[in-house]
C-alpha cells in the first residue's frame, strides 16, 4: 500500500498533497481532554501505550490525517536520562536545572533503555492500528531546544542562562551536548525499531540563537543524529524543524542532510519554493492564529499556500502546533478543502 506521506518524503509531487498537523493530537479535540483526564497527569498520559495510543489515533479517526505521530513529549528524553521533570497544569514544563558538569552525572544513558519502554509499546500500538495508508512519526527535540528546559529550567522567552553558558563555559554545553546526542539516536533508533516510519526533530527554539552559533548549537548537532540514523536505518526520512532560522534554512538543510524541513509560519512561501524546494520537501506553513480564526481567509491561505508549495514535493501542515482553543471543525475544514 502506498502511503502518500512517505511519497512526498521521497520527493515525489502528490495531488493533494499529504497533511498532517504538529500537536494533532491534544487540548483541541475533547475525545483527548477525556483521555486526558482519565490518566491524571500529563507525563502518566506519555508513558500509558494503552492510552497515549489511543491519543496518537484519536485524529486519524477524526480527519483522516496522513500521518499520525507518536503522542509523547520532548522532555522524555531529560526526564529519562534522570533529571527531575514535572507539568504543572496552566504553568508548562518545569524541571531541576542542570548548570555546570557535576550536574551533568545525574544524566545516564544506561536509565535510557528501560525509562522509554513504554513509549515504544505505544509506537507498536499504533502502528499495528493505523489504517494501511496512514504513516506513523516518532520524533524527539533536537539538542539546542532540549537543552534550553534542562539548563533554564522550563520555559524561558530569552534563554539566557543557556546563551551565556555557550560563552562562559562551551565545554559544559559541548558535555551536554554530547549525552543529548546520543540519547536522541538511541531513543529514535528504537523508536524506529518499534513501527515509527519516519522521524521528525524538534528544534522549536533555534530562532534563539544568533546566526553565527547556529551551526555549533544547532546545524552540527542534528547532522550528526541524521547521519548516525542513516547508518542504522538508511530508508528512514528525518524532518527538521529548526523553528525561526529564516534564510539560513538554506545552510540548515544542505548541512544537516534531512529529507524534509518543516518551515514556520514566518518564512515567506514564495522564497522557500524557490531556495528550499529544489533541495527537500517542504512541510508547513498554516498560521496556526488562521486556523484558530477560521472563516474565508483561511480556506483563501490553505489554498495559497498549495498554489505556491504544491508543485513540487510537499506536506502541508501547520507553522508551529495547534492551539488548544481550535475548534476541530475548522480542522475539517482546511482537509475538505485540500481534498476537494
Amino acid at each position: 500500500m502506498i502511503k502518500p506521506f512517505l511519497e512526498a518524503l521521497s520527493g515525489h509531487i502528490q495531488t493533494p498533497p499529504p497533511v498532517w498537523f504538529m500537536r494533532q493530537a491534544g487540548r483541541y479535540l475533547p475525545e483527548y481532554r477525556d483521555v486526558r483526564t482519565r490518566a491524571g497527569g500529563f507525563l502518566e498520559l506519555c508513558y500509558s501505550p494503552q492510552l497515549a495510543s489511543e491519543v496518537t489515533l484519536q485524529p486519524i479517526r477524526r480527519f483522516g490525517f496522513d500521518a499520525a505521530i507518536l503522542f509523547a513529549d520532548i522532555l522524555i528524553v531529560p526526564h529519562a536520562l534522570g533529571q527531575r521533570v514535572w507539568f504543572t497544569e496552566g504553568e508548562g514544563p518545569k524541571l531541576e536545572p542542570i548548570r555546570d558538569r557535576a550536574g551533568l552525572t545525574q544524566l545516564a544513558i544506561s536509565r535510557l533503555g528501560p525509562a522509554v519502554a513504554p513509549i515504544l509499546e505505544t509506537v507498536t500500538r499504533a502502528r499495528q492500528q493505523l489504517p494501511a495508508r496512514c504513516a506513523l512519526i516518532g520524533f524527539a527535540g533536537a539538542p539546542w531546544t532540549v537543552a534550553t528546559y534542562v539548563v533554564e529550567g522550563g520555559s524561558s522567552r530569552s534563554f539566557e542562562t543557556l546563551r551565556r553558558l555557550t560563552y562562559q563555559d562551551p565545554s559544559f554545553v559541548d558535555g551536554l551536548f554530547e549525552i543529548l546526542i546520543e540519547a536522541s539516536v538511541e531513543y529514535l533508533s528504537a523508536q524506529i525499531g518499534a513501527g515509527a516510519e519516519a522521524i521528525q526533530l524538534f528544534d522549536t527554539w533555534a530562532g534563539a540563537l544568533p546566526a553565527a552559533d547556529l551551526e555549533r548549537w544547532c546545524i552540527t548537532p542534528t547532522r550528526r543524529i541524521v547521519e548516525q540514523l542513516r547508518r542504522r536505518h538508511p530508508g528512514v526520512p528525518i524532518i527538521g524543524f529548526p523553528r525561526g532560522i529564516g534564510p539560513s534554512l538554506v545552510c540548515y538543510v544542505e548541512r544537516t542532510g534531512v529529507a524534509a524541513v518543516s518551515i514556520d509560519s514566518g518564512m515567506p512561501i514564495e522564497w522557500v519554493a524557490r531556495e528550499i524546494q529544489p533541495l527537500a520537501t517542504v512541510q508547513g506553513n498554516l498560521d496556526p492564529i488562521l486556523l484558530q480564526v477560521g472563516g474565508p481567509r483561511m480556506i483563501d491561505e490553505v489554498r495559497r499556500i498549495v498554489d505556491v508549495l504544491g508543485r513540487g514535493p510537499f506536506v502541508f501542515n501547520l507553522g508551529h502546533g495547534i492551539l488548544p482553543t481550535t475548534p476541530p471543525e475548522h480542522v475539517a475544514q482546511v482537509l475538505e478543502t485540500l481534498r476537494m
